[in-house]
C-alpha cells in the first residue's frame, strides 16, 4: 500500500514531479503515473493506486478541471476521505471540491517553507494515521539580541486522558509568567501549542521559533495535587543544562507556575535572578473550579464559531459566578458579547451592550494591572469602535509586560485603525516575532493587510489578504479583499469577493468602511477600491498581483454589501 497518490493534468507535470520528490525527501512512498507499468491497462492501474493510497493529492489546474481523470480520481479520494488539494493556478474549483479547504500555490516554484505547501504536508501527515507532520525545512529565524526561550507543549501524565486543556492552560500560564521578565525574549504559548503532537526534537523546534532554550515538561493532575517536572535544553548543542521537579496543592497553582518561570529564568541567564514575577495577587482566583473554566472557555473563544461563542459565554458566567472578582473571565465574557454584537448573532443587541460594559468595567477595576486583561479589554474597545480607548488600554499592556505578544498584535490593529500606520506595523511585527505560529495568526494578518492597502501597497495587501481568508471569511477580510482587487484592476475577482460578502453581510459599504478605518482618507479608499472592483477605469495603468479568481456574470453596486 502506498502513501500518496498524486493526480494532475499534464501541463502541471513538473509541478508534480517536484512535489513527489519532496514529499520522498520526507520519508512518504509516493505515486504519480509516470510509474505506469508497460504490460497493464492504464484504467485499471489507476483504480487499483487510488483505492491504495493513503492519501490522494490533487493538484488543480485550469487543464486539470477539465479532465475526467483528474476529477474521478479527486471523487474517489473525497469519498473515500483521503483528499488533500491545492490549487497551483486561480481556477475555479469544480463542484463538490469549491466546498472543501483547498491549499492556494499559485506561482509556486518548489519553495518547502511556502504556507500553502507546509499546509499540504501537514493536512497529509494528519490523513496518516495521525503520523507527525515532518519538518519542512524552512529559513531559520535570527536569535534575538537577549535570552530567548520556547516553553513546548507540556505532557499530559493525569490519572485521565480528558486534562489536556488544563495541562496546556497551565503551560500557557508558565509562559506568561516568564513574558514578565523583560530580560528574556519569550515565545508565545500559541505557536509553541501549534507543534504539539510532533515528534521534534528541542533542536527542530528552537530552529522552528528562533529561539536559543527550549523548556519541555510534564504535568499530573491527582487529587488535590499537582506536580510539575521540567528540563532545560540549550538547543545550540542539544545539551540539557537544567532539570527539576515542582508540587503543591491546585489552590497554590498560580505560585506554583510563578517558581517554575523564576527558576528557569535564574538558570538561563544569572542577572535575571533578581527578576520578579507578579504572583497569583494579579489574578484573585481563590476557587480552581472557575479557572478550570476559564480554560476550557479560552480553547472555544478562539474558534469564533457561533455554537462555540455561546457555549464559551456559559462556562464563563458559570466561572464569575463561583469567583466574582475574576478579572481575566469577566473580560473574557466581555469579549463574547462583542463578537456577538459584531456578527449581529443575537435579535436583542442592546442586552449584550449592557452586559459588556457591566463586565468590561469590573475587569478594569480588579484586573488594571494585568496586562492580558488590558489586552482583552482593548480588543473588545477595538472591535466595537472605541479606538481612542483600545489604544489606550493596549499601550498600557504592552508597558507591562513587552514580552507578550497578544497586547501588540492589539496595539498594532489599533494603530492601523487610526491612522498611525508606521507605529501600527512596528507593534504587528513584534507581535509576529515573538508568536510565529500563533493561533491568531488571521487577526495578525488582518491587520497587516489593512496597513498595507492604506499605506497603497496593493499588490503585499493581495498576498497577505489572500491568506487571511484563507484563514476566516469574515465581512471585513472579504470586504478589504474586494477592494484591494478593485484597485489592482481585477474585476473578476472583485465581484467574486462582494458576491460571497453580499451573502453573509448585506449592509452598506460605508457602514464597513467605518468599522476598518477612522481616517476619513482611508475610507475613501476603501470605497474608492470598491467602486474600481465595479467599473475600472480603462485607462487606468494595471498593477500586477499574483491572484485572480472567476467571477460572477451580474455585478451589483458595492453601495450595498
Amino acid at each position: 500500500m502506498i502513501d500518496i497518490f498524486i493526480s494532475y493534468a499534464r501541463t502541471t507535470e513538473a509541478s508534480a514531479q517536484t512535489m513527489a520528490g519532496a514529499l520522498r525527501a520526507l520519508g512518504y512512498d509516493v505515486w504519480r503515473d509516470d510509474e505506469l507499468p508497460a504490460h497493464r491497462a492504464y484504467g485499471d492501474v489507476i483504480e487499483e493506486r487510488v483505492h491504495d493510497a493513503k492519501v490522494v493529492v490533487v493538484v488543480w489546474s485550469a487543464e486539470a478541471v477539465k479532465s475526467h481523470w483528474v476529477r474521478s480520481e479527486a471523487d474517489r479520494a473525497r469519498i473515500g476521505g483521503k483528499l488533500v488539494q491545492l490549487r497551483i493556478d486561480g481556477v475555479k474549483l469544480p463542484m463538490p471540491f469549491d466546498q472543501i479547504q483547498c491549499a492556494e500555490m499559485q506561482g509556486w516554484s518548489g519553495d518547502l517553507a511556502a504556507p500553502g505547501w507546509i499546509k499540504v504536508v501537514s493536512s497529509i501527515a494528519d490523513l496518516l494515521d495521525g503520523a507527525s507532520l515532518p519538518l519542512v525545512e524552512a529559513p531559520a529565524l535570527a536569535l534575538p539580541d537577549k535570552p530567548s526561550i520556547a516553553v513546548l507543549p507540556f505532557a499530559n501524565l493525569s490519572d485521565t486522558a480528558d486534562q489536556d486543556y488544563f495541562v496546556d492552560g497551565l503551560m500557557e500560564e508558565i509562559v506568561t509568567s516568564l513574558s514578565r521578565i523583560r530580560t528574556l525574549f519569550v515565545i508565545a504559548s500559541g505557536s509553541s501549542l501549534s507543534l504539539k503532537g510532533r515528534d521534534m526534537s528541542p533542536l527542530d523546534a528552537a530552529r522552528r521559533l528562533g529561539v536559543r532554550y527550549i523548556l519541555e515538561g510534564s504535568v499530573r493532575r491527582a487529587g488535590g495535587r499537582v506536580r510539575i517536572a521540567v528540563k532545560l535544553v540549550d538547543a545550540t548543542g542539544g545539551a540539557q543544562i537544567w532539570a527539576d521537579r515542582f508540587e503543591d496543592t491546585l489552590a497554590d497553582v498560580f505560585a506554583l507556575q510563578d517558581r517554575v518561570a523564576l527558576s528557569v529564568a535564574g538558570v538561563i541567564e544569572f542577572s535575571v535572578q533578581s527578576a520578579e514575577t507578579r504572583h497569583s495577587t494579579l489574578r484573585p482566583v481563590v476557587d480552581l473550579r472557575s479557572y478550570d473554566l476559564y480554560l476550557q472557555a479560552l480553547l472555544l473563544v478562539r474558534t469564533y464559531a457561533k455554537p462555540d461563542i455561546y457555549q464559551a459565554l456559559a462556562l464563563l458566567d458559570r466561572a464569575v459566578k463561583l469567583e466574582p472578582n475574576y478579572a481575566l473571565a469577566l473580560s473574557l465574557a466581555a469579549g463574547c458579547h462583542v463578537i456577538i454584537m459584531q456578527f449581529r448573532w443575537s435579535d436583542d443587541p442592546h442586552d449584550h451592550r449592557a452586559r459588556f460594559n457591566d463586565l468590561i468595567d469590573r475587569s478594569l477595576r480588579v484586573g488594571s494591572d494585568d496586562p492580558q486583561v488590558l489586552a482583552n479589554a482593548a480588543m473588545a474597545y477595538w472591535t466595537i469602535g472605541d479606538f481612542a480607548a483600545a489604544a489606550r488600554l493596549a499601550t498600557r499592556a504592552t508597558t507591562l509586560n513587552p514580552g507578550s505578544s497578544w497586547p501588540w498584535l492589539v496595539r498594532g490593529q489599533t494603530a492601523v485603525a487610526v491612522g498611525d500606520l508606521d507605529v501600527g506595523v512596528d507593534c504587528l511585527e513584534r507581535s509576529m516575532r515573538l508568536d510565529p505560529l500563533s493561533p491568531n495568526r488571521n487577526l495578525q494578518l488582518g491587520a497587516m493587510t489593512m496597513a498595507r492597502f492604506a499605506q497603497r501597497q496593493y499588490a503585499d495587501a493581495a498576498n497577505l489578504g489572500a491568506e487571511w481568508v484563507q484563514l476566516t471569511q469574515n465581512p471585513r477580510s472579504l470586504a478589504l479583499m474586494a477592494a484591494i482587487y478593485g484597485q489592482l484592476d481585477q474585476p473578476r475577482a472583485a465581484r467574486d469577493t462582494l458576491a460571497r460578502l453580499q451573502s453573509i453581510f448585506p449592509r452598506p459599504a460605508e457602514e464597513m468602511a467605518v468599522a476598518l478605518y477612522q481616517s476619513d482618507a482611508h475610507r475613501a479608499l476603501f470605497l474608492q477600491g470598491l467602486e474600481r472592483a465595479q467599473s475600472p477605469a480603462p485607462d487606468r495603468p494595471r498593477q500586477t498581483a499574483s491572484f485572480d479568481a472567476d467571477g460572477i456574470d451580474t455585478a451589483k453596486s458595492p453601495a450595498s454589501l
